[in-house]
């Protein structure tokens, strides 16, 4: 777990290509030779911190106040909030680890896009079935998906990360997560009018 943690820490400060074996190492405190104990290559490290970062993040989800709205729309918009309350701080405490995995090396190392893959689309889900729930509630004949606006998003929320990357702060990628809100309530609304 050290390992993992510490190259999800690395990463999301410094991306996948800048962070190194030996570093990671240090950081989680074991040698060199331990790190390799565990994992053949630093590839085999990145998918398997995937899969930590998404039992993390699936806790912390899990138990966050978004899910208490009675109705699905309240909770997707209350999910919309939390997302926006967590960016905070410097940009490697609240981007995402499997996002900029996916950023990095989509077309060079398949194995880790596709566990970057998993990771994010399986989060989508996790909202999706109260975006389903509120869809059939409040526009029930949008021609729209459940899926696609989860993974919308999930586009939005990647693309503000990348926002406070480039901007070196939270300000512009919360704003980002605004117009979302804004999106998706004029989302509803506009179809609730059909």
């Amino acid at each position: 777990m050290r390992i993992l943690d510490a190259a999800i820490a690395s990463v999301r400060e410094k991306g996948y290509a800048a962070t190194r074996v030996d570093e990671v190492a240090t950081a989680a405190g074991v040698t060199k030779g331990g790190f390799f104990h565990h994992f053949k290559n630093k590839e085999e490290m990145a998918v398997a911190a995937a899969a930590r970062w998404s039992e993390v993040t699936g806790q912390l989800f899990e138990a966050a106040p978004y899910h208490l709205p009675d109705d699905p729309l309240d909770r997707v918009l209350a999910y919309i909030d939390f997302r926006r309350e967590i960016i905070g701080g410097q940009t490697d405490e609240f981007t995402c680890y499997v996002g900029t995995l996916a950023q990095e090396v989509h077309l060079s190392a398949p194995a880790i896009r596709e566990a970057a893959r998993a990771s994010i689309f399986a989060h989508a889900e996790t909202y999706e079935v109260d975006i389903d729930a509120a869809k059939a509630e409040h526009c029930p004949d949008a021609d729209w998906s459940a899926e696609s606006l989860a993974l919308h998003i999930q586009a939005v929320l990647q693309g503000a990360f990348i926002i406070a990357k480039a901007d070196g702060g939270p300000d512009r990628a919360r704003e980002s997560v605004d117009h979302l809100k804004r999106y998706v309530e004029l989302l509803f609304e506009k179809d609730d009018r059909r």
